[in-house]
Parts: C-alpha cells; structure tokens; sequence
C-alpha cells in the first residue's frame, strides 16, 4: 500500500535549513586550521627564499680588495 503525501514548501525549506546548517558547521570548524596552516606555509616559504636568495647573493658577490698607495 502506498501513500502519496505532498512535500510543500515548507518541508523544503526546513530540510534545506538544516543541510545548510550542517555544512556551515563543518565549514566553521576546519576554517581555523585551516587559516593556521596557510600562514604557516607561508612563512615557511618566505624563509626558504629569504635563505635562498641569501646564498645567490654570497655566490655573486664580488670581494673587492681597498689598497693604499
């Protein structure tokens, strides 16, 4: 047996709500380590070509000799 039942609009919304709540909450709370880990990962890469450039510039630099005559 079978019973049709109409879904209306309020039905939908109430569900909607609540996968929207859902969703906000997981959002929320891999949205901190998330941020953590993006500022990390930017200094980090900061500091790796701070050194690095640190190292071109000791390869390239010229040692200039002053003399007095």
């Amino acid at each position: 047996m079978t019973t049709e039942t109409k879904i209306s609009r309020q039905n939908l919304e109430d569900q909607f709500r609540s996968l929207q709540e859902e969703v906000t909450k997981k959002v929320d709370a891999k949205k901190q380590p998330a941020i953590t880990a993006g500022i990390a990962g930017g200094l980090l890469l900061l500091l790796v070509m701070y050194l690095l450039g640190r190292r071109g510039g000791r390869k390239r630099s010229a040692i200039v000799q002053i003399r007095r005559v």
